[in-house]
């Protein structure tokens, strides 16, 4: 017995093997009563251990080599190799096969092992490709679980979502698990699930150990700025987050070439390139991971300590998504926005939340650094060598040798043109319908 939770001997060895010291609050609450049958709807934030409290209570409901009989849907890629790869821990001493589809691969493989699976977790496009195909059968699905509900529905699956659910029997299990209940979660809650249990925890992050800031920073100086943080902070571990896949490549790109060793992280790189650099980033093999909000959901990072918004989010709830990486289990965290003109707007709205406090700090004294606003523009500054990788030797503008002293910045010298390719717009950051702490 855990905690007062009985599970399966096999269950109870591979959760102990794990370094699970103890259930967190959302498994406490929730595999009771997946136990128990009922319909459970988990709403917690992201790294409060969701996975484990479904997964767990599941294994012990499946008969293995009975055909397919739970589908687990997830939002992304990324998501849906995460919670594969920790279910299968979780079965270590079951046997089970629990198999994963999703979209950006070939079809062929998963064909042939759904032909096997007793557990799938996919995403709502390969899923549905795979019904219309007939290479998938839900006739025998007693539990269905929808994780990072809310997330789903942002990203427009919601038609493909009800789809699904009415291609698998009425009389099963559903798990909802959500780190918010937005219109269209509860309308698949009020439509497609028995009287369920809600179970509502706070936030996992410790807001009293995460720090909030916000610098006032020209367009064109904004990637210098970065540079400057990062060698001034030294982050163990640091996400920053951009608005675009563009913004993703050139960001990380030039990071490396001003010699702060980045991974970058979006939807629009092949499968295997964003599963090495999330790969690499557990590992701690690069210490940053620059990204766009395909990161701020659903995949566990730990032990993150700085959040940088190179792009201000659009809403509050993308901006607490974000930050939700730092602050866990008792560390420490910062959470730094570079707002810039184009920022504004956005920004004022993240600080429409009232709950939201962030201070506004001076902007130092930085020196400028080279910076190629484009992939096209960076790769004539600074050519190949024959090693494959992008030289860092050198500085754009300054000489191979007896390079002069690079300028030191201050934040009132101007220019005309923008380090990250965007038009400059005069003005200054009003905050006169909110206050900071």
């Amino acid at each position: 017995m855990i905690s007062g939770i009985h599970l399966h001997p096999d269950l109870k060895k591979a959760f102990l093997e794990l370094g699970f010291e103890e259930m967190t609050d959302i498994q406490k609450k929730s595999i009771p009563l997946i136990q128990e049958g009922k319909d459970v709807i988990g709403q917690s934030q992201t790294g409060s251990g969701k996975t484990a409290a479904f997964g767990f209570p599941i294994l012990e409901k499946i008969i293995h080599n009975n055909g397919l009989q739970v589908l687990i849907l997830v939002p992304t890629r990324e998501l849906c190799e995460q919670v594969t790869s920790e279910m299968r821990k979780f079965a270590k001493y079951k046997r089970m096969n629990i198999i994963a589809v999703y979209g950006g691969v070939s079809l062929s493989p998963q064909i042939e092992n759904l032909r096997h699976a007793d557990i799938v977790v996919g995403t709502p496009g390969r899923t549905l490709d795979h019904m219309r195909r007939g290479t998938i059968d839900l006739r025998r699905v007693k539990i269905l679980v929808l994780d990072e509900a809310d997330k789903m529905f942002e990203m427009g699956f919601i038609d493909d979502v009800k789809n699904i659910i009415s291609q698998v029997p009425r009389e099963r299990q559903t798990l909802l698990f959500s780190a918010t209940i937005s219109t269209q979660v509860h309308d698949i809650v009020q439509n497609y699930m028995k009287n369920p249990v809600k179970i509502k925890l706070q936030s996992y992050v410790e807001q009293e150990k995460m720090s909030q800031y916000f610098y006032n920073v020209n367009s064109r100086d904004k990637f210098s700025f970065l540079v400057h943080i990062l060698k001034h902070e030294s982050p163990k571990l640091a996400i920053i987050f951009c608005a675009t896949r563009k913004r993703v490549d050139v960001v990380g790109t030039n990071l490396n070439t001003n010699g702060v060793k980045a991974l970058s992280l979006h939807g629009g790189l092949s499968q295997n390139r964003r599963k090495k650099s999330i790969e690499m980033f557990h590992k701690n093999e690069a210490g940053i991971l620059v990204a766009s909000d395909v990161a701020a959901r659903g995949l566990d990072i730990k032990n993150v300590s700085h959040i940088i918004n190179y792009d201000s989010p659009k809403t509050s709830k993308e901006y607490i998504h974000r930050i939700g990486r730092t602050a866990r289990a008792g560390s420490k965290g910062k959470v730094i926005s570079l707002i810039s003109e184009p920022d504004h707007d956005n920004f004022r709205n993240v600080l429409g939340d009232r709950s939201i406090v962030v201070q506004q700090l001076q902007l130092p004294e930085f020196q400028r650094v080279p910076f190629a606003a484009s992939i096209r523009e960076y790769h004539s500054r600074f050519p190949r060598r024959h090693t494959g990788h992008y030289s860092s030797s050198r500085s754009y503008g300054h000489r191979e040798s007896g390079q002069e002293r690079k300028p030191v910045y201050h934040p009132k010298d101007r220019e005309p043109h923008s380090e990250d390719g965007s038009r400059s717009h005069r003005g200054h950051f009003r905050s006169h319908n909110r206050r900071f702490r």
